[in-house]
């Protein structure tokens, strides 16, 4: 047992000497380059790369490293030599604390840049592929209060700033509602003016969680789970229609009846409100029932004359004014003439589908979720589009050999996969049927590339277009061209 004792107490002096040790300091450090993730990026003395959180491509810092891999350190700037001429004063008062809006201390025409610029060293140093001149990024109109839907949780457990924690004062109500803050699921930023969504999102927000303190009705305990009102969520579409849902925990006729009807009479703009009853561990609703308390059960996004339902748990790209001009992209690469049958994969809703359709002869989606293959025949018939056809199944095992016989051999691949990119068993299907052109829209150009790199034997990449969706993250959307070799069909 003293063995024991001895070897545990020497381990931890040495477990103890090896964090100290690979806790490094440099000084004076240029920041150099933005990785991924929204990282950026410098040199440490050494030659390894520091990963840094709060710091701009231009900064000179100092460092102090609290991980030490490797081929690499992750670091904070602790002190600041020189600012970068490429800095923002972030406009959100939450910055920094708040896990969302990771650029907003840089400008917007330097986000640009560092996105163009991965989603290009991605295509080359991983897909190795040939790429023609690099069509410049399309930026947002609209760098802020671009959202079309935002979560936001209720906790009776708020953050804690430094300085209230310092200032040594009873608090005597932690009620927030807000962001979780990174790392820490259990702890809620509360948000007092979110720059994501446009008005009356912080109003809804703000004027709730005020009535509701007033009222008493408890927030959510994440760690007792206990308590009344869990999350809210708005969505607003570019047709000014406006999509209110309460989530609440356990609620009585009462508590329901108190929120939503300060809701329907505090904001008559709500075109749909809703609540669900989730006592579950998680906050997901999407194996909940949701009640429509006023108005429609859904809301309508509209493009080009085309109507889009959205209800409670549909699926819609959340940068309305980019998705547009990404679905123009889209077409615009697959330069359709009305002869052709296109297939359009991992078609959601159905959105891109629908949005081709009337330069096609037909098109096929084909969709994993139900719900979403639901959602869009629905559009599909609203919208009076009779050359569409939606099939439910996943991906890799419903799109082979038996489904081409069945729908035919497509002229043109539209393909929008997850962050993960596409199955290697749809990549080589693909590659059994070789249409004559594939675009490849995604929001992982890494994924994309390592694709493309599969694909490369037989295609040749025409265009590539990356479109930002969003500002102020280091997200950045891609959409490629492919044409078959030896095939001229694009001019």
């Amino acid at each position: 047992m003293l063995f024991q004792r001895d070897s545990i107490f020497f381990y931890s002096i040495f477990a103890s000497m090896r964090r100290k040790k690979a806790k490094k300091e440099f000084f004076e450090v240029e920041v150099i380059d933005a990785g991924a993730k929204g990282k950026s990026i410098a040199k440490a003395p050494d030659g390894k790369v520091i990963f840094l959180n709060n710091a701009v491509p231009g900064d000179v810092i100092d460092v102090q490293t609290f991980k030490k891999r490797k081929g690499y350190y992750e670091g904070k700037a602790t002190q600041f030599h020189k600012l970068s001429e490429h800095r923002e004063t972030p406009k959100c008062t939450h910055f920094g604390t708040c896990g969302g809006c990771k650029w907003q201390h840089m400008k917007y025409d330097q986000q640009l840049f560092f996105k163009q610029k991965e989603v290009t060293n991605n295509l080359q140093r991983i897909g190795k592929v040939e790429l023609p001149e690099v069509t410049p990024i399309l930026g947002c109109t609209h760098p802020y209060f671009y959202r079309n839907k935002m979560e936001f949780s209720f906790s009776n457990n708020r953050w804690l700033s430094l300085e209230e924690i310092n200032a040594d004062k009873t608090i005597d109500n932690r009620n927030a509602l807000g962001f979780h803050i990174p790392g820490m699921w259990d702890k809620i930023l509360d948000i007092d003016k979110c720059w994501l969504q446009a008005d009356p999102s912080n109003a809804i927000r703000n004027e709730l969680k005020a009535f509701a303190k007033a009222q008493n009705i408890p927030f959510f305990d994440p760690k007792q789970q206990s308590g009344v009102l869990r999350t809210l969520m708005i969505r607003t579409t570019s047709t000014k229609e406006i999509m209110v849902v309460v989530q609440f925990f356990l609620a009585t006729k009462l508590h329901i009846e108190t929120i939503m009807g300060f809701l329907k009479n505090s904001f008559p703009e709500i075109t749909s409100l809703q609540y669900v009853i989730n006592p579950k561990g998680n906050d997901t609703i999407y194996d909940q029932e949701v009640v429509c308390y006023h108005g429609r059960n859904y809301i309508f996004e509209e493009m080009e004359g085309l109507q889009f339902k959205i209800n409670a748990k549909s699926f819609y790209q959340t940068n309305s004014e980019q998705a547009y001009n990404l679905y123009k992209i889209t077409r615009d690469f697959a330069g359709l003439t009305g002869s052709e049958l296109v297939y359009d994969l991992y078609t959601g809703t159905g959105t891109i589908a629908q949005f081709v359709a009337k330069k096609a002869k037909k098109v096929v989606g084909v969709e994993a979720v139900p719900d979403a293959i639901k959602a869009a025949k629905e559009n599909a018939e609203h919208n009076k589009i009779d050359n569409v056809e939606f099939f439910v199944g996943d991906m890799k095992t419903v799109f082979n050999s038996e489904f081409i016989n069945t729908h035919g051999h497509p002229n043109v691949i539209i393909t929008d996969p997850p962050r993960d990119g596409m199955h290697k068993d749809v990549v080589q299907q693909i590659l059994n049927i070789l249409p004559e052109k594939i675009v490849y829209v995604s929001c992982n150009s890494a994924t994309q590339a390592r694709d493309l790199a599969l694909m490369d034997s037989n295609y040749k990449i025409i265009k590539t277009q990356a479109v930002d969706m969003f500002p102020q993250t280091h997200h950045v959307e891609n959409v490629v061209l492919l044409k078959k070799k030896n095939l001229d069909f694009y001019e």
